[in-house]
C-alpha cells in the first residue's frame, strides 16, 4: 500500500513538472490543454483584476501582464481572491524590486484593519498587540485612515515568503524570512531564489494541514501546519490569550481565499494558476 502511494505521489510530481515545463513555453497567463484537462484554472487573465476582491485605492494595479503591488499607498491591503479553496496546488511567478518584501497567503482565518492612529489616545502597543486589540474591538474605519498612518488590512494566515534575499534585512537576519519560507515558521531547506528583478517560479501544495513550498523547481519547505515547530513559532510571536494564536493553532477555517501580500514594496505576480486537489 505504501509503495502504491509513493508511486502515485511520484506521478503527481512528474505531471506537475511536465505541466510547468509546458506552460513555460507559452506566453504568460494562459492555460495549456493539458492544464485544462487536469483541472487548472487561471486566477489572473493578464489584463484585469477580475476574480479578485477590490483593494484599497492605489494599492494594486495591472502592469505589463502582471498584478503589481504599488509601494506606500494610503492604506496597505492584500489582493484577495473572491473564490475560496480547500486542498489545492497553486503555481505562480513573482519578482520584487531590490530590497522588497511580499508574500502569498493561504488558510486565511480572519482579517482586520489595523491603524495605530485610531487607537485610543495615549495607548501605546506593539504591532502584535495592535492586531489583537483591533481584532477584539473592530473599531478602525477606512474613512478615517490618513496618509502616512501606516494603516493596513491584516490577514491572519499562513504565508509563502516572497522577498529579496540579498538586500532585505528580514531575509539577511532570519532564515525563516527568506524566499520560499513558511514565513517565520519554517526556513527554506536551501537558497533557490533569483536576484531581485527576475521572475521566480513559486508553487504551494496544500493537503489538509500538510504543505509544501517550491521555489524554482526546488522543494524548500515540507511540513505540517500542526507541527510542534510551527506551533512554537506561533506561540513565540503571539502571546497566550491572543486571538491570532488561537486562530493559527486551531485553524478552524479550512476553505478560504488566497491572497497576494502588500508589504509596502513593489512586487509583481503573473501566471497564477490553481487547481483543487481531491
Amino acid at each position: 500500500m505504501r509503495g502504491s502511494k509513493s508511486a502515485a505521489f511520484g506521478r503527481l510530481l512528474f505531471f506537475s513538472a511536465t505541466v510547468l515545463a509546458a506552460a513555460a513555453q507559452m506566453a504568460p497567463d494562459q492555460l495549456t490543454e493539458a492544464e485544462k484537462k487536469a483541472g487548472w484554472r487561471l486566477l489572473f487573465d493578464g489584463r484585469t483584476m477580475q476574480g479578485w476582491a477590490p483593494a484599497a485605492a492605489g494599492a494594486w494595479t495591472v502592469e505589463d501582464g502582471c498584478l503589481k503591488a504599488i509601494a506606500r499607498p494610503v492604506l496597505r491591503e492584500d489582493l484577495v481572491t473572491l473564490d475560496e479553496f480547500g486542498d489545492f496546488e497553486l503555481v505562480f511567478e513573482w519578482k520584487v524590486a531590490p530590497g522588497a518584501n511580499s508574500g502569498v497567503k493561504y488558510l486565511i482565518q480572519d482579517s482586520v484593519l489595523v491603524d495605530e492612529k485610531q487607537l485610543p489616545e495615549g495607548m501605546k502597543l506593539s504591532f502584535e498587540q495592535q492586531v489583537g486589540w483591533f481584532l477584539e474591538h473592530r473599531s478602525a474605519k477606512r474613512e478615517l485612515v490618513k496618509p502616512g498612518s501606516g494603516a493596513q488590512v491584516y490577514p491572519v494566515a499562513f504565508e509563502y515568503q516572497v522577498i529579496d534575499d540579498r538586500k532585505h534585512p528580514d531575509a539577511l537576519l532570519n532564515a525563516s524570512s527568506r524566499a520560499g519560507a513558511l514565513y517565520r515558521m519554517a526556513a527554506p531547506r536551501q537558497a533557490a531564489a533569483k536576484p531581485a528583478g527576475e521572475f521566480n517560479e513559486g508553487r504551494i501544495v496544500l493537503r489538509g494541514l500538510h504543505v509544501e513550498h517550491w521555489l524554482n523547481g526546488v522543494k524548500v519547505v515540507d511540513i505540517r501546519l500542526d507541527d510542534p515547530q510551527v506551533r512554537e513559532s506561533v506561540e513565540r510571536r503571539w502571546k497566550e490569550g491572543h486571538p491570532v494564536r488561537r486562530l493559527l493553532t486551531e485553524i478552524p477555517k479550512r476553505r478560504t481565499p488566497v491572497a497576494l501580500q502588500h508589504h509596502n514594496d513593489e512586487a509583481w505576480f503573473r501566471n497564477l494558476k490553481i487547481r483543487e486537489l481531491r
